[in-house]
Order: structure tokens, then C-alpha cells, then sequence
């Protein structure tokens, strides 16, 4: 299909299964994804509060706490501020919780893998995850 009449961007980090999952489904699916290693390019103030808003995420529900410095910065605590969340993710791009994915059809972070799914116009019958896990449609 063509890009340019349905882009795909997913925020990847290549290091995350489920985000190898993501990409690889999303081409199994006929589209070749715009692949974004925020990790490298990092992020801005507007695109991470414009795609929390697209996805209808927090802040906190867009914060990964696994394998992040999450807990040191205090970002855990009952009464930390979007704000504050904001901040450690422009600064610390792994705090983001991957992969992100955004097309015509919307946004949505992509846990579990699935779900980038219901944000294509097609999709493959069968696909089999690097788990071996096999999804059927």
C-alpha cells in the first residue's frame, strides 16, 4: 500500500521485542512504516503532549517504569506532576513507553503488539510473533 496514502510513523526503540513486533507486523501488513529510534532523535514538548492526547493517555500511562530511571527520578510517587513527567521524558527518552504508533486511523501505544492492528486498513491472516506466538485473524 502506498505510503502516502496511509502513512504509518511508529516511535520505536529497537532494543524492545515488542516494538520489533510492532514493525515487523505492520510491513507483514503490506505498509512500509516511517520508523522513528526516539531514543536517538529524542523528543519535543509538543509531539509527546500531541500524541498522549491522540492515544487518550496521561502522562503517567505513557511512562515506562521497567528498565528506566523512572523510580530514581522519583517519578513513582503519589504526587508527582505531569509536568515533572514531561520533563524526565524530554530528558530521559527512555522513560517513554514504546512503541507508539500513529496512522490515518489514530494513535495508540502499541502494548501488546496486536494492537497496531485496529490502526490499519489491512492486515496479514497470520503472523507470527519472534516468540513464536502465532496471531490469527
Amino acid at each position: 500500500m502506498s505510503d502516502a496514502n496511509f502513512p504509518v510513523v511508529i516511535f520505536h526503540n529497537p532494543a524492545c521485542g515488542t516494538s520489533r513486533n510492532v514493525v515487523t507486523m505492520v510491513r507483514a501488513a503490506g505498509y512500509e512504516p516511517t520508523v522513528v529510534d526516539y531514543l536517538q532523535t529524542g523528543w519535543t514538548r509538543d509531539q509527546l503532549l500531541g500524541l498522549a492526547t491522540r492515544a487518550g493517555l496521561g502522562l503517567k500511562d505513557l511512562m515506562r517504569e521497567k528498565g528506566t530511571p523512572a523510580a530514581e527520578l522519583g517519578l513513582l510517587a503519589g504526587d508527582v506532576t505531569d509536568e515533572q513527567i514531561l520533563d524526565a521524558m524530554l530528558a530521559h527518552p527512555i522513560l517513554v513507553n514504546r512503541p507508539i504508533v500513529q496512522t490515518p486511523k489514530g494513535v495508540k501505544l502499541c502494548r501488546p503488539s496486536e494492537v497496531v492492528f485496529d490502526l490499519l486498513e489491512q492486515r496479514p491472516d497470520v503472523f507470527v510473533k519472534e516468540d513464536g506466538k502465532i496471531v490469527r485473524f
